[in-house]
């Protein structure tokens, strides 16, 4: 009977331990450095999502940006080697490969080095939580680079304030293992309203970075990208066209380009890529990275 009892609390508390359990939610994930060369930011359980498949192509293909692209590689192999780097925003026109380049960059970089460079996105929609991310990343064995693609504010939006304050390092200072890499389609990622209601709350507005206070201005480089003339677009398309070895003559090349390019009123990296996808759908040839 003794026994019983024994049995039946023993069962309650079973049942307790399991329904608390569940009120606490999913315990806090164990981040794996080891699993990929890439990672995905998850700050609802902190944890590092691996991508074993990264979506991204090889520097050489990346066309029209030569100087930008020699500037970042630079200073991201400096990084890597463990040596003084700045924070990176690159701002500029859309489809430029701004994002294709921070990504192809990394891998480049990655591959030369051996410093077991890492790559973590943060979502734009997570900005707010970098402070967590942080906390993580100063304890992590190697170099790694935060990465926000697609970055703007509106002018209700304060989580601007968590990335000034990891950009600005407050009392701790940004931890030397991290840099900050971001892509916008505007130099000034902040709406000038904010920018002068800044100004207008500071405790001394002539203290005020310059006239107007600017998110940007906490970025060590600004890499700008600008639309691309005819002859760019047409090196990038010759560029994919003669990678992935499609059996198309130059001049029938350019001028189904230069179509494309028309019918979609613009001209970028990111509309080069496009006609060649097409190009390849109707080749029925592979897009698949040489052997």
């Amino acid at each position: 009977m003794h026994q019983s009892k024994i049995d039946v609390l023993i069962n309650e508390l079973q049942k307790l331990s399991a329904a608390l359990e569940r009120i606490a939610g999913p315990g806090e994930a164990v981040n794996d450095w080891a699993r990929a060369e890439c990672f995905v930011w998850a700050p609802a359980t902190r944890h590092l999502q691996p991508v074993e498949k990264p979506n991204r192509i090889e520097l050489a293909l990346i066309t029209g940006v030569d100087h930008v692209r020699d500037i970042l590689f630079d200073n991201t192999l400096r990084f890597a080697e463990g040596y003084p780097a700045n924070n990176v925003l690159l701002w500029g026109a859309r489809g430029m490969g701004k994002s294709s380049l921070v990504k192809a960059v990394h891998a480049q970089v990655a591959r030369n080095t051996g410093a077991g460079l890492k790559l973590v996105e943060v979502h734009r929609e997570d900005i707010a939580t970098l402070p967590a991310l942080m906390e993580i990343l100063k304890v992590a064995p190697m170099p790694v680079i935060v990465f926000c693609d697609d970055l703007s504010f509106d002018h209700d939006d304060t989580s601007y304030k968590s990335l000034k304050a990891v950009l600005d390092g407050g009392v701790e200072g940004r931890p030397a293992n991290v840099v900050l890499y971001a892509t916008s389609n505007r130099r000034h990622l902040l709406p000038r309203n904010m920018m002068e209601n800044e100004q207008s709350t500071a405790i001394n507005p002539s203290e005020a970075v310059e006239e107007k206070v600017s998110l940007s201005d906490r970025f060590g480089l600004w890499l700008g990208f600008h639309k691309c003339s005819q002859d760019d677009y047409l090196a990038m398309v010759d560029g994919y066209a003669r990678y992935y070895d499609l059996p198309v003559e130059r001049e029938t090349l350019h001028a189904d380009a230069l179509e494309w390019a028309t019918t979609r009123g613009a001209r970028s990296g990111r509309v080069a890529w496009q006609f060649i996808q097409d190009l390849a759908g109707r080749l029925r040839r592979s897009l698949r990275d040489p052997a």
